[in-house]
């Protein structure tokens, strides 16, 4: 194959999970681009909640505060019943704590996010190509061409390595052939609607059941006088498009005349795909996101399950252009795919409860906040490794506030912010095999961290309120490897460097590995340790 000159990842779609891709990629300093068939940004509200996880993901990648700002919690639920309305929690809330920052799931409406995650991209010097759409794909050992249609004509664009985050209808997993398991219920449909409303109270989620799962509800969309509506059609019902028609609808079903519509900014008719990728991905083309799973609205999951796989992906794809062993890219589906098959389930079971109108179908917990996901058992974290009181090898790395030498109160999670692996050596004996542990030259740096201990080659803290301590589960001397993207990737209590460096041997390059950029400098996102 004769291939133009090759960028190092080419994305394939620019929603939440291209996005968050994308920024990983370029401050690893990898030369990307992501392009998106659509003429502009998504304009709708369709995914409205960021999970806690996720708020911690977009902290990582510097969207945070804007994330933050276009949105708010949740309101009460309001069920109607005739002229009565009972107030329901559906989500409780929580204060903050040492490990968990962010504890509530976020109200922000889709655009806003999409928009927060482009702007950090301009940020790093990246734009989002719009009006470009795949119309072919071929790859061979080294290399991936796409072909790319845009309003100059076809482009063929060669990369190492593509990423459809193209979503449910992917047009990547379509030229891979990969299967899409599922089902897909024509009878179930939702219209959905961002709408300007007046006669209706902004302090709650309005839900308005009636038989048969038909259900009306609309939820106020923060900094704005929008509602987003959720219509469930009957089987036969044709979807009412003008806006008079769809407010009829909106009265026949809640008796209420009071409210109006103003304008409508957005709509769209959904089906509750509920689909899994038989893989996710050939060769050098992965699949994120919707492309490899789509979701009931319930619980909020697919944009959240969606925007990990991306955090899964980045660093793995930077570790191997940077010389580690290909086989990581293995342990992208190996961590992933489990994950959104328990959120498929999860979401199903919700969105079935709440047909029947099952009040607990209402509920959202720990099992939607995907705090407690875990890579447990998977290949980079195998079951007989050594555990902590409270942790194993994949699971979360919770946050932690400690005190540094000059007397800084730090959060642990503005120290592991960042691309790069992070050691935590607990107590002197794991400090002293920390200063002789060896790291690559090439990608991800190490960072090196000492809490109670003497000052060493790394940064030196403290645990006075054993916040680190009791998150971590931490009973003696204790090295912590934490991986780019927040999860623990190996624990050692005993023969800390040894078992250590065995760990790391699997997600870092081989001596004497460089990383080369697509002009045959060496990258950014190579370094030595910190």
């Amino acid at each position: 194959m004769n291939h133009p000159q090759a960028v190092d990842v080419l994305i394939i779609g620019a929603g939440p999970s291209g996005a968050a891709l994308a920024i990983d990629l370029v401050r690893r300093g990898l030369d990307v681009r992501i392009v998106d068939r659509s003429p502009h940004a998504f304009d709708g509200s369709r995914a409205k909640g960021v999970q806690p996880r996720s708020l911690e993901v977009l902290e990582d990648l510097g969207a945070l505060d804007a994330v933050l700002a276009g949105g708010s919690v949740y309101p009460k639920l309001g069920l109607h019943a005739g002229p009565l309305a009972v107030p329901w929690k559906m989500f409780p809330r929580k204060e903050a704590t040492p490990d968990v920052p962010y504890p509530n799931t976020w109200l922000i409406p889709q655009f806003r996010t999409d928009r927060a995650l482009h702007a950090r991209l301009g940020e790093l010097g990246r734009g989002i190509e719009f009006a470009r759409e795949l119309t072919g794909l071929t790859q061979d050992a080294d290399t991936v061409v796409a072909e790319v249609a845009g309003p100059d004509g076809t482009e063929r664009i060669a990369a190492r390595y593509v990423v459809g985050a193209d979503g449910g209808s992917s047009a990547v997993r379509r030229q891979l052939g990969v299967g899409f398991v599922g089902s897909t219920d024509d009878s179930d449909r939702v219209l959905i609607v961002d709408a300007t409303v007046t006669g209706l109270a902004r302090n709650r989620w309005h839900m308005w059941p009636g038989r048969g799962g038909r259900l009306v509800a609309a939820c106020p969309l923060p900094g704005s006088d929008m509602f987003q509506w959720m219509i469930r059609l009957t089987p036969d019902e044709e979807p009412p498009s003008e806006q008079d028609d769809i407010l009829r609808r909106i009265h026949d079903h809640t008796r209420n005349r009071r409210i109006q519509l103003h304008a409508i900014h957005w709509k769209s008719v959904f089906r509750p795909n509920i689909r899994l990728a038989e893989s996710y991905g050939r060769g050098r083309v992965f699949l994120a996101g919707d492309a490899a799973h789509v979701h009931t609205p319930a619980g909020a999951q697919g944009l959240n399950t969606g925007m990990q796989d991306g955090y899964n992906l980045g660093w793995k794809l930077g570790q191997v252009l940077a010389g580690a062993d290909a086989a990581l890219l293995d342990t992208y589906e190996a961590e992933r795919q489990p994950i959104a098959a328990g959120v498929l389930g999860l979401s199903t079971e919700k969105w079935g409860g709440i047909a029947r109108l099952d009040p607990s179908s209402m509920k959202r917990g720990k099992d939607e906040q995907q705090l407690a996901l875990t890579y447990y058992g998977g290949p980079l974290a195998p079951a007989d490794g050594e555990h902590t009181g409270t942790l194993r090898v994949g699971d979360r790395a919770p946050d932690a506030e400690l005190l540094g030498a000059d007397g800084t109160r730090t959060r642990l999670f503005d120290l592991l912010r960042g691309p790069e692996f992070t050691a935590v050596a607990y107590g002197p004996g794991a400090a002293r095999d920390l200063e002789r542990l060896a790291w690559p030259t090439a990608g991800a740096r190490l960072k090196r961290l000492t809490v109670g201990a003497a000052p060493g080659d790394g940064l030196a803290f403290s645990d006075p309120g054993n916040t680190l301590r009791g998150a971590y589960g931490l009973t003696g001397d204790t090295l912590l490897l934490i991986r780019p993207d927040g999860y623990v990737g190996h624990i050692a209590t005993r023969d800390f460097l040894t078992t250590t460096q065995t760990a790391a041997r699997a997600m870092t390059p081989r001596a004497g590995s460089r990383t080369m950029s697509r002009h045959g400098h060496t990258s950014r996102g190579s370094g030595a340790t910190a």
